[in-house]
């Protein structure tokens, strides 16, 4: 009687064992819906789960300290290149700001004023009411292009 008993402790202990370091599978099908298994699906990509911890066991979630390294200094430019590049839009806005100012400073000045004079070749001349639309129009496309958001 006391053989059977060490029999089964010694049974009951290694149990857990074997079940432990059985497989669990893990696959997705193409509806989407996530399924777990005891054996390896036939044409799907599955990984292998740890069933106490419930994270995967795939070759592909272990990297080498190298590749890790290699992924934070892409990490790292992929930032830099955003930052980069948010530098350059802020340089576009304060541009166009500005640009948008200026437009509709001199668009006031030629509403304002009934004659503008002008330095052309280095001597002083007024514009003529035609040159003077002429200007108002590039100042008026100016402001367009500028003062408005930006569509995207």
């Amino acid at each position: 009687m006391e053989i059977k008993t060490v029999i089964l402790a010694i049974v009951l202990a290694v149990t857990p064992a074997i079940a432990s370091a059985a497989s669990v599978y893990k696959w997705t099908d193409e509806n989407g819906i996530t399924h777990f298994g005891d054996r390896q699906p036939t044409g799907r990509k599955s990984e292998s789960v740890n069933v106490r911890t419930g994270s995967p066991r795939s070759s592909e979630q272990q990297r080498s300290a190298q590749e890790q390294v290699q992924a934070i200094d892409d990490a790292r430019e992929v930032q830099s290149e955003r930052t980069n590049l948010s530098a350059a839009e802020e340089a576009r806005q304060k541009q166009r700001t500005a640009n948008c100012e200026t437009a509709q400073s001199n668009l006031k000045v030629i509403d304002s004023n009934a004659r503008i004079r002008v330095e052309d070749n280095g001597e002083q001349r007024y514009l003529a009411p035609e040159e003077i639309e002429e200007q108002r129009g590039k100042f008026q496309q100016i402001a367009d292009d500028n003062c408005n958001p930006v569509a995207e």
